[in-house]
């Protein structure tokens, strides 16, 4: 399992909106992160196990387009903060954490999913970035947290959704644009109208080589003004399987638990809970006077 770190950190701070240690620093992230974490692990039950994290924006899309995410606001500076603990939380879990600098943890994610393909391991990535469901196979699948009914998205949950194939997903989001990415997509083109294109033409390149047999005037109009537009949008919306030297997936298998650590910091953060949950394990011995 490859977890989205960024994206479910968010997801963590803006669901537990006030939540802070006895010292009175910010929580919320923290303990919603842990407790996501637990709960992905629970359903998925993964041999191998990394979270993901994003090292800077891709340097080759900025070029391509200098709005690339750049709509997207700082980070709150009381998430930023809980950031380290919870790499910290991961170190003493024994979790792995993967982070290039440069590198979008999207891109990584992709190439961690092509070698453990290539070893005919199944994966699951927990996220709910659109963006992965181009990476969706018999041997790929979503754990997305905010889908209640369905969390575990296959082929056929994303063709449900989209109303494309795992493998059109670049096409689809290259007419349609993306708004969270600061991408402009073809004017008057939705996911449904998008997604009939590319049931009768299959690619947005065979689209363009066939424009003349769409029938709407204003569409071909719009997609014939917009052409240089889509063919840009899919070279930034393409994750990159094989630009990154990622670390051996088999270091990916998670190491013994701290379980002295993890109750420090379970006490320290006021999480009474879960430090309960380590009751067995010893306290500091007392010094003599």
């Amino acid at each position: 399992m490859l977890v989205d770190g960024h994206a479910y950190a968010y997801r963590a701070f803006y669901a537990i909106r006030e939540m802070r240690a006895p010292g009175g620093r910010a929580t919320n992230a923290i303990f919603g992160f842990i407790n996501m974490l637990g709960r992905a692990r629970a359903l998925v039950n993964p041999s191998h196990l990394a979270v993901v994290w994003d090292g800077g924006l891709d340097s080759a899309r900025l070029e391509a387009l200098p709005g690339y995410k750049g709509q997207r606001p700082e980070m709150p500076d009381e998430l930023e903060v809980q950031l380290d603990e919870i790499q910290g939380y991961l170190e003493a879990a024994g979790i792995r954490s993967i982070c290039f600098e440069g590198v979008e943890a999207d891109d990584l994610v992709a190439v961690l999913v092509r070698k453990a393909s290539e070893r005919g391991w199944s994966t699951v990535i927990a996220t709910s970035d659109k963006d992965f469901m181009q990476l969706v196979s018999p041997q790929v699948k979503l754990l997305n947290p905010g889908d209640k009914q369905q969390p575990i998205w296959d082929e056929e949950k994303v063709m449900a959704k989209t109303g494309v194939r795992p493998a059109q997903i670049t096409d689809w989001l290259s007419l349609v644009g993306d708004t969270v990415d600061n991408i402009d997509g073809v004017r008057g083109v939705g996911p449904k109208t998008a997604a009939k294109l590319l049931a009768e033409f299959e690619t947005v390149e065979k689209l363009y080589q066939n424009l003349e047999a769409v029938g709407s005037d204003k569409l071909r109009k719009a997609l014939f003004e917009a052409r240089t537009v889509v063919l840009r949008n899919k070279s930034l919306v393409t994750l990159k399987l094989d630009s990154i030297d990622v670390p051996d997936i088999e270091d990916c298998n998670p190491d013994a638990e701290n379980r002295g650590r993890l109750k420090q910091m379970f006490e320290e953060w006021g999480f009474r809970s879960l430090a309960a949950s380590y009751s067995d394990v010893p306290g500091e011995p007392e010094l003599p006077l």
